[in-house]
């Protein structure tokens, strides 16, 4: 097996997994958190939006992402003049393409993590004195600590093996792009077995340790 091509899918689906990850959780977090608090007519239009890219095919995210961020489209010209170069074929949109298919994740498990917080220890530390971010940082959060690694390893694990959408906006260049399902993927269809099996062994002992980790933080 040739070692020095095994590796690099395996740095950049890492890579890929670990900023993504962190953005959509982010995002998601913010998101839960203004819409826990909230009450509006287009509460559930904004939800269904949310939870769109869970049940749309990956390759229609793909390609919405694609006409979005192409170089015709205003932002993908945009990001372009800003960088120096365009956004799509690039690591970076393997990165966007994550952060999309896992933030309705991400948004769902925090959502229901600050849904199951005492509403009481917060308004405690409101009447207090505690400012809106004090209440969030030192009540809301570590209430919600379980959730929130759950929502991480959740948007890890799916930025890991997202396959569909990174390889509509980001291709599969070898070296540049390449992820670990693409090349998975590539190598299967020129009957490299043994390259597919490796890839394969290392995802899911990679994703076994993930699950394990978040099974043992649960007692």
């Amino acid at each position: 097996m040739d070692w020095h091509a095994f590796w690099p899918p395996i740095r950049l689906s890492l890579q890929v997994a670990l900023i993504s990850s962190v953005v959509a959780l982010a995002l998601g977090t913010v998101a839960a958190r203004f819409l826990s608090r909230r009450r509006f007519r287009a509460r559930s239009l904004v939800e269904t939006a949310f939870m769109l890219p869970l049940v749309l095919p990956p390759t229609v995210v793909g390609f919405v992402l694609l006409v979005l961020l192409g170089r015709r489209s205003g932002a993908g010209r945009f990001i372009e003049w800003l960088t120096g170069a365009p956004v799509v074929f690039s690591w970076w949109a393997a990165v966007i393409a994550s952060v999309v298919v896992a933030f309705p994740l991400v948004y769902q498990t925090m959502k229901n993590g600050f849904a199951s917080v005492d509403r009481e220890a917060e308004e405690a530390a409101r009447v207090a004195g505690a400012s809106e971010l004090q209440v969030l940082r030192y009540i809301t959060l570590p209430l919600a600590g379980h959730a929130l690694l759950t929502a991480f390893v959740l948007a890890f694990a799916r930025g890991l093996g997202e396959f569909g959408a990174t390889l509509m906006i980001a291709g599969n260049i070898p070296g540049r792009t390449q992820t670990v399902p693409t090349a998975i993927y590539v190598a299967v269809d020129a009957g490299h077995t043994g390259m597919a099996w490796a890839w394969t062994s290392a995802v899911i002992g990679i994703s076994f340790l993930l699950l394990l980790f978040t099974g043992r933080t649960r007692k």
